[in-house]
């Protein structure tokens, strides 16, 4: 319920422990014909699927026509070579994080770069979109500016990490 923020709260905050307890992930990318490569598609641009790829254990990606991608017979795309190598060079996430990413303040840096490329709907849920990503637990206030839920993110990944370098990306 949109409409309750106690709901959205915990929906928000909840997000990436669901993703990451789900047996499977399906991704269907609606925009990548099957001779296509799934770099080109734009949920690879979005801010929320960021966790859709990263907390699952498990993940297979769908074509435009519901075919798997390139046809891999593979239960796990985020263990195939292939995919993982067309992975890195959609999102610039190196594999070790695709395949064993773990929610928190470590490589920072590099988690707020991964996000820097991508875009959401609400200006205030690029910030919102990384809580789960450095298992935060942080107000969620919708109407605020974006610029103000991306600096209390910040002051917070900041006083936790003690790493002020996180800024300079």
């Amino acid at each position: 319920d949109k409409d309750s923020s106690a709901e959205l709260q915990e929906a928000i905050g909840s997000m990436f422990a669901w993703y990451r307890r789900s047996s499977l992930t399906v991704v269907y990318l609606s925009d990548v014909p099957d001779t296509c490569s799934l770099a080109n598609s734009e949920w690879f641009r979005r801010g929320w699927t960021l966790q859709e790829l990263l907390a699952p254990q498990t993940v297979l990606f769908y074509t435009q026509n519901w075919s798997l991608y390139k046809n891999l017979t593979s239960s796990n795309h985020k263990t195939d070579i292939a995919v993982l190598e067309e992975l890195e060079m959609a999102t610039g996430i190196e594999s070790r994080f695709l395949t064993h990413f773990s929610p928190g303040m470590d490589d920072a840096r590099s988690r707020l770069q991964w996000a820097s490329l991508r875009r959401t709907t609400r200006p205030e849920d690029v910030a919102y979109s990384l809580f789960g990503i450095f298992n935060l637990h942080l107000p969620v206030l919708y109407g605020e500016p974006a610029e103000k839920a991306l600096g209390r993110l910040l002051a917070e990944i900041i006083s936790q990490s003690g790493d002020i370098s996180v800024l300079d990306w």
